[in-house]
């Protein structure tokens, strides 16, 4: 099988609300790069790509034929802290605080599109 250079075998695909505000988030709390982006007549976004580390995750502007829908994304990170940080910074709102647990030290916070995220570091 010969994927797309980046791709990964499965990738998630969100509908957002303002797919600009997950841009500018996941590049403030992530460190994410834009690997491509193009654009509707109305300068929404009709295609959007962002890698984390090795994922990548696709994304469009919602329409009123594919309304948004929020996301769960479980993100390894290499330091839950210093991301947890970075992601309030960037407008997230904490649904879980930071703890350590038998899989390592995670938290969950809520992204201004309304996707969640569950930050996860091990040792």
């Amino acid at each position: 099988m010969n994927l797309p250079s980046g791709h990964q075998t499965v990738m998630p695909y969100l509908m957002l609300d303002n797919a600009a505000a997950f841009i500018d988030f996941v590049k403030k709390a992530f460190n994410a790069e834009v690997t491509f982006e193009r654009e509707r007549a109305d300068h929404k976004l009709m295609h959007a790509e962002v890698r984390i580390n090795e994922s990548t995750i696709m994304f469009c502007d919602a329409t009123e034929d594919w309304k948004a829908q929020p996301a769960n994304l479980f993100v390894y990170v290499p330091n839950a802290d210093e991301t947890y940080h970075k992601a309030v910074q960037a407008g997230a709102q904490t649904i879980m605080p930071l703890s350590d647990q038998d899989y390592g030290r995670t938290c969950g916070v809520t992204d201004p599109s309304g996707n969640v995220w569950w930050i996860t570091s091990v040792s």
